[in-house]
């Protein structure tokens, strides 16, 4: 796996370097046509073929320099190969080609590069010099299937590629796309979560700072803890934003369900009294189940805050057959007609992604709201206290 893997980055590297260096890769393909080009020069010839001269070697290069450019304008880099090689044929006597090296490579360009007007007026252009070039060749039928067949073939294949790189933008986009939806759901969570509670302790202040002078000192503390725990997350979530610029922000590991006592804590300092229990242990989880497991409880305690009008509330974790059961109740008005936001559907995307459920409804004997979602983990993973209860 680990030479698998290696071979799978120096694939990508090379792939993002030609990506970023498309004059070099022009210039590198020439190269090896020219050496293509070059051989029947150079190795030993039968008795009363062609002679290998200069002016012919220097003609047979003249069709390999297009190639340069076969980027920026395909459609002319043909015409200009086509052009060389017909000089190369009328003017001298060289020695003849077993591939039409250049051809094949510029036919291939205009099929994965240029537009479909490009692609028929080449057509055309093949369908006349094919059959001119065997002709002025050796006239047989076999060489004129086998020249069709070839240059048909670097057509498909240029078209294949295109396909290639089409399915790979397509892929591309639907991948950035799926990144910005999940930065804009975390930055939600985060956002939503430390300004309700944040609210809740502003407006608790006022009133504290007549009645009980600790209360509010305790509110503003929570205020502080709140603001600075969301400028970390979001300073880690952005810093995914700026890799690759050289400013980068260090990233820690997101929060995981070792961090749900501590958010548990963070809403109790709002004023709304929050139990939270375990069943069955708490579990080692993937980090990413971990940090959706912290993001589905902190969407359901904000919506707790900012719309139940709640007193009491409760989080139960229960890992049980490879299942871990997440809810989350509450004592207020329950659900408003119409209401569902941007934070329930999270909830449920979260969950769908690790091929889980969520629910809401009404909590037990139809009061208050309960958030309800199951799923898949791995059952292998030790457990530290049945039963256990955090922060009681």
């Amino acid at each position: 796996m680990g030479v698998r893997g290696d071979v799978r980055d120096g694939r990508e590297r090379a792939r993002a370097w030609a990506a970023g260096h498309p004059r070099a890769v022009d210039a590198g393909i020439a190269l090896l046509v020219q050496a293509a080009v070059t051989m029947p020069f150079v190795v030993p010839r039968p008795p009363g073929s062609e002679p290998a001269t200069w002016p012919a070697y220097g003609l047979m290069t003249l069709t390999v320099l297009p190639l340069v450019w076969r980027r920026r304008a395909p459609l002319g880099v043909l015409l200009a190969v086509l052009a060389a090689s017909a000089l190369y044929r009328l003017a001298v006597e060289g020695p003849g080609q077993p591939l039409p090296y250049t051809g094949l490579v510029a036919v291939h360009t205009i099929a994965a590069l240029a537009p479909a007007w490009q692609r028929l007026v080449t057509a055309g252009l093949l369908v006349v010099a094919v059959p001119v070039s065997v002709w002025l060749n050796t006239r047989s039928a076999r060489e004129l299937t086998f020249s069709l067949f070839v240059f048909a073939a670097a057509y498909v294949f240029g078209r294949l590629t295109d396909a290639r790189q089409r399915a790979q933008r397509v892929e591309a986009e639907r991948a950035a796309a799926r990144e910005r939806a999940r930065i804009a759901r975390e930055m939600h969570d985060v956002l939503s979560h430390a300004v309700s509670l944040m609210v809740v302790q502003a407006e608790a202040g006022p009133v504290a700072v007549r009645t009980a002078p600790e209360r509010a000192e305790a509110a503003f503390e929570a205020i502080s803890a709140t603001g600075r725990d969301a400028m970390d997350q979001l300073r880690r979530m952005l810093g995914v934003l700026r890799e690759g610029d050289g400013t980068a922000t260090p990233r820690g590991p997101q929060p995981d369900i070792a961090a749900i006592p501590a958010l548990v804590e963070r809403v109790r300092a709002g004023g709304l009294d929050v139990d939270y229990t375990t069943e069955g242990g708490v579990r080692a989880l993937p980090a990413a189940t971990g940090a959706s497991v912290y993001r589905i409880v902190q969407e359901a305690l904000t919506n707790v805050v900012r719309h139940a009008g709640a007193r009491t509330a409760g989080v139960r974790l229960a890992h049980a057959d490879g299942v871990l059961r997440i809810t989350v109740t509450d004592d207020g008005r329950g659900a408003r007609p119409g209401s569902g936001g941007h934070g329930l559907v999270g909830m449920r995307e979260r969950a769908a992604a690790h091929g889980g459920t969520a629910e809401t409804g009404p909590g037990p004997d139809g009061k208050g709201f309960e958030v309800r979602v199951l799923l898949p983990v791995p059952g292998t993973a030790t457990s530290a206290g049945a039963g256990a209860e955090a922060g009681a």
